[in-house]
């Protein structure tokens, strides 16, 4: 696997080897000793899955500490904007973002250490999206930013007036009132 680091210290993209023949391909989308190797080491406890149709927008959202998750993102079908936020306050980046084309042509991977809000929008007719956790869903930790939220002007690859935002996510606060903990 390759391992690119990006603008944003910690946040990586994971590109398997891709093996193809006349069958089809195979890759490993995870394999704990290579991670390692690699430098990464989470363990990783839940699994994730959404489908979600063209225009959907989820996001961004996060977990406080202690409860505070490291992602694994990829694109079993079809295509996303995906987006993550710098929360940490420490950080040099703390309050940019970083977006980037997963699909499930190009089989990148994100990795989202924790300290990040998280979202993404469908740009495909369908998408399928999995993603694995180092800590579980603790409702009572959660918080979010507001996808449209004018201080980061985050372009989503879509007109935000036809996206399809769940009602929980449209009142997310801007980042400088989100009750985040990093």
């Amino acid at each position: 696997m390759k391992v690119e680091k990006t603008n944003i210290k910690d946040l990586l993209i994971i590109e398997p080897v891709i093996i193809e023949d006349e069958r089809g391909y195979f890759f490993e989308s995870y394999n704990k000793a290579r991670f390692i190797d690699s430098g990464i080491d989470i363990e990783f406890v839940q699994d994730n899955q959404s489908f979600s149709k063209k225009g959907t927008l989820r996001g961004l959202h996060y977990q406080n500490p202690p409860f505070a998750q490291t992602k694994l993102i990829r694109v079993l079908e079809g295509e996303i904007v995906d987006v993550v936020v710098d929360l940490r306050k420490k950080s040099a980046t703390y309050g940019k973002f970083f977006s980037i084309l997963l699909s499930a042509e190009n089989k990148k991977q994100l990795f989202i250490p924790q300290g990040f809000a998280h979202g993404f929008s469908v740009i495909s007719e369908t998408a399928s999206v999995m993603y694995k956790c180092d800590q579980f869903y603790n409702k009572a930790s959660e918080g979010g930013i507001k996808f449209d939220d004018p201080s980061l002007n985050i372009d989503w690859g879509m007109d935000l007036k036809e996206a399809i935002v769940s009602e929980k996510d449209q009142i997310l606060p801007c980042i400088e009132n989100c009750n985040s903990l990093f």
